[in-house]
């Protein structure tokens, strides 16, 4: 199972720090987002782009993970190369790390565009 199946993301970013928010459609599944998308988990699917630290904060209100990647954007926007200087696609890269499908979570799941369950 892919991540975007069960979350959606934002980024930020600010010099050489490039943040990316991961939200859970439904707020059932954010243990298993913390589970199983960890800093050393971002880290790995990130490797060549990452150079520094990955810190992860969870916020349990929102149903959310926000990771903070330290020296992702090649020096910042004013100094990379990078077609991709604000790290803005490095949100839907994340999307596609491969997550256990538990208890075929998967098969249940109606599609990317349901609305949150924040607040039931």
């Amino acid at each position: 199972m892919k991540l975007r199946e069960i979350a959606h993301s934002r980024t930020g970013d600010k010099g050489d720090t490039s943040t990316i928010s991961v939200i859970a459609f439904d707020a059932r599944n954010l243990p298993l987002l913390e589970r199983h998308v960890t800093p050393e988990r971002v880290k790995a699917h990130f490797a060549g782009i990452v150079h520094g630290e990955v810190e992860r904060y969870i916020l349990p209100t929102i149903g959310a993970l926000n990771f903070v990647m330290h020296h992702a954007l090649g020096g910042g926007v004013t100094r990379s190369l990078a077609l991709d200087a604000h790290g803005k696609c490095l949100a839907s890269a994340l999307l596609s790390l491969e997550l256990p499908d538990a208890n075929g979570l998967a098969s249940t799941l109606e599609g990317p565009a349901r609305p949150s369950q924040f607040g039931d």
